[in-house]
């Protein structure tokens, strides 16, 4: 199964924390079907700038080297996220799952909101 990480998820992997088992951080250093949406990227951005998350000035960039394969935003991904119903009002998040949707891959999340629209997820 194919994985696209959730914000909270790939900084957790950066970390190591705890939220996470070994085996799933194991296979975030090992699977090679592990995605990363620039989304992501952008969400850690805008919330350092807004002082809504800590962190080295550096860590959308840390971020972005982990090694995951890159998942580009389509036109496609925008219109399905635009459509998706109300559950979750987080932008970042909507078109996580709308990526995941379009894409058939399997959103890797511990958000309820997100469980609740028809998406696979993989609770972590």
């Amino acid at each position: 199964m194919s994985l696209l990480l959730d914000t909270h998820v790939v900084l957790w992997g950066l970390a190591g924390a705890p939220e996470l088992s070994d085996d799933f951080l194991d296979r975030l250093r090992h699977d090679p079907d592990i995605f990363l949406s620039p989304v992501t990227v952008w969400e850690i951005t805008i919330k350092q700038a807004a002082g809504k998350l800590g962190g080295p000035p550096d860590l959308p960039e840390r971020v972005r080297d982990m090694g995951f394969l890159e998942l580009p935003v389509a036109h496609v991904h925008a219109i399905t996220a635009g459509r998706l119903p109300m559950h979750h009002r987080d932008p970042f998040d909507r078109m996580l799952v709308a990526q995941a949707v379009v894409e058939k891959l399997t959103l890797a999340t511990r958000d309820p909101e997100i469980q609740r629209y028809d998406v696979d997820t993989l609770a972590v």
